[in-house]
């Protein structure tokens, strides 16, 4: 939207705060020996995540033929690419698109942070980004609905915990029988509303609102089905290693102990290929074969991104995204 000069300056201080952390952000990797990469945000394979909608473009070339491109959704695949290249530790602050979304706390344009630590367990990954906030925000952080405390351990917990805890039910006995899983929430399955649909609508309405808020929450080992680019639990084959983060009434961030193996890689997308083109056939593109023949040189990896203007968020206490944005779409 347009922004008159006068709501620009009425948010200088949000923005000169978005700024401070820009610089923390680069001093804290910078620090422990990361590289900061850059990556095409025009690409010819923005992905195969089933429900995020791509902006589409066209590429001309010299000769007057074009070919589609998007705009990523993720930076994801490409520094896989460079970790396989490198086994260096890389991280990225990177602007995304994802069409459609747009509220309190999503854009279709914003500025995502990823790294990739190689060698690291999810355990280790958890430790680093318990340290990055501490490094980018203060020990005690005032929000809407309470005060966080980062000088305590952030709480560690599962999804299976989560569901007993909060919804009342073992949620990995379920196994993917949607009618199961709502006689042991005690509610009524919706028409037509799959495992997925319900696992989700469980965990918006009464998981969510109550963790993170007195400090930090990792919500650890979802559900397989949810596994995406993640590795499988050796220990539980039921379960992905995979942990969203959630402060302040946000989910921050979402990250994977990596999938390294290209055979499997490829099942899963082709799986979700085809479940996201019965939902939107117009979004068709080739899978991502360099990407793939990477993963057979990639070291073992835990990768993560945050959603950096939710930390801004977070730190300010702006009320809606677009207050810590320069400016916005």
């Amino acid at each position: 939207m347009g922004q008159s000069t006068a709501q620009i300056r009425e948010r200088l201080p949000f923005l000169q705060r978005r700024s401070q952390m820009v610089r923390a952000v680069r001093a804290f990797f910078e620090g422990r020996g990361y590289w900061e990469v850059e990556t095409p945000y025009l690409v010819p394979t923005p992905g195969e995540e089933v429900h995020l909608r791509c902006f589409r473009s066209l590429l001309e070339h010299p000769d007057s033929t074009a070919e589609s491109r998007y705009l990523h959704t993720s930076p994801e695949f490409a520094m896989k690419r460079l970790v396989a290249a490198t086994g260096q530790p890389l991280f990225q602050l990177a602007r995304v698109w994802r069409n459609g979304e747009r509220s309190a706390t999503h854009m279709p344009e914003f500025t995502m942070l990823e790294w990739y630590h190689p060698g690291a367990g999810l355990s280790a990954l958890m430790d680093e980004t318990e340290q990055l906030l501490r490094a980018v925000l203060p020990p005690h952080l005032p929000y809407k609905d309470g005060v966080l405390d980062l000088t305590q351990p952030f709480e560690r917990l599962t999804m299976q915990e989560a569901f007993a805890r909060y919804v009342g039910v073992d949620v990995l006995a379920t196994a993917d029988d949607a009618a199961h899983l709502a006689h042991d929430a005690g509610v009524t399955l919706r028409e037509g509303e799959t495992w997925e649909d319900l696992f989700f609508r469980l965990l918006l309405e009464r998981i969510e609102p109550v963790i993170g808020r007195e400090r930090p929450t990792f919500l650890t080992h979802w559900p397989i089905a949810q596994a995406a680019l993640a590795k499988r639990d050796a220990a539980d084959p039921r379960v992905a290693l995979r942990f969203e983060l959630y402060a302040g009434g946000m989910e921050l961030a979402n990250a994977f102990e990596e999938l390294t193996d290209p055979h499997e890689q490829r099942a899963r997308f082709e799986a979700d290929r085809t479940r996201r083109l019965a939902l939107t056939p117009e979004q068709d593109w080739p899978l991502d074969e360099a990407f793939l023949a990477a993963l057979a040189d990639m070291p073992p990896t835990s990768g993560i991104a945050l959603g950096f203007d939710r930390l801004v968020m977070l730190a300010t206490g702006a009320p809606r995204l677009e207050t810590i944005l320069w400016l916005s779409c």
